[in-house]
């Protein structure tokens, strides 16, 4: 009789702890890309859960493509969670991913970017390249594809944590709490922004930028936590 209460005892255990990591998402940051499940698709085929300038994007054959005028963001808005996607640019491409974004009409200074940019090949990569937390922390490794190639990335945020995989590496951990003064790195280099990132937004929206340059991005799906 004893050992069958210990045996349930530790069953039960071991359930929490497995759904505790299902509903959770990882304790630590991301170090790979996840197979959770509990998916959710963040852009509708007709983007009506969007906001964008008429004609500036399309979905094509299941494809966010950019056709110019303007950048695309989500009506949702999310606080913590995990966001897979896989993109893919052009020579000399320039956009990016928001997220957290308080205010659409100023995303730079109200979000946080994950640049995405034809940076590969670069034996040594800033924090301006592919996979950048933009002006903030350079990827660990460039792992970027050729233009014309697709790349999967995942970015996790989980309160002060951001951590980033890229083509099954992970690129960027990093807490955003290090972050104490405006205009400043903890390296001691300087970036724009006039918020300390300690103090930025913990909710907004996703948002895929047009800078100029063709991209494209598909299966963009993500995981509340």
């Amino acid at each position: 009789m004893l050992f069958r209460r210990v045996v349930l005892i530790g069953l039960a255990v071991a359930m929490t702890l497995v759904l505790g990591s299902c509903v959770g998402g990882p304790k630590g940051p991301l170090v790979t890309h996840p197979a959770t499940k509990g998916w959710e698709a963040v852009i509708a085929d007709d983007l009506s859960n969007c906001e964008f300038s008429p004609g500036s994007w399309a979905v094509e054959d299941g494809v966010l493509t950019r056709k110019g005028g303007g950048s695309i963001w989500t009506k949702a808005r999310y606080g913590d969670f995990i966001l897979d996607l896989e993109f893919k640019v052009d020579k000399e491409t320039n956009s990016g991913v928001f997220f957290r974004t308080a205010d659409i009409e100023d995303p730079v200074q109200t979000g946080i970017e994950v640049q995405i940019y034809d940076s590969y090949g670069r034996e040594k990569v800033t924090k301006y390249d592919c996979g950048a937390i933009y002006d903030i922390q350079e990827p660990s490794v460039n792992t970027a594809r050729p233009a014309g190639e697709w790349n999967r990335m995942t970015i996790m945020a989980k309160g002060s944590s951001i951590s980033v995989v890229m083509n099954d590496q992970q690129i960027i951990d990093i807490n955003l709490d290090n972050w104490t003064e405006p205009h400043k790195n903890p390296d001691g280099t300087k970036n724009k922004f006039n918020t300390a990132y300690k103090d930025s937004a913990r909710v907004g929206a996703f948002g895929f930028q047009d800078h100029g340059k063709p991209v494209w991005y598909r299966n963009i799906r993500v995981k509340k936590l």
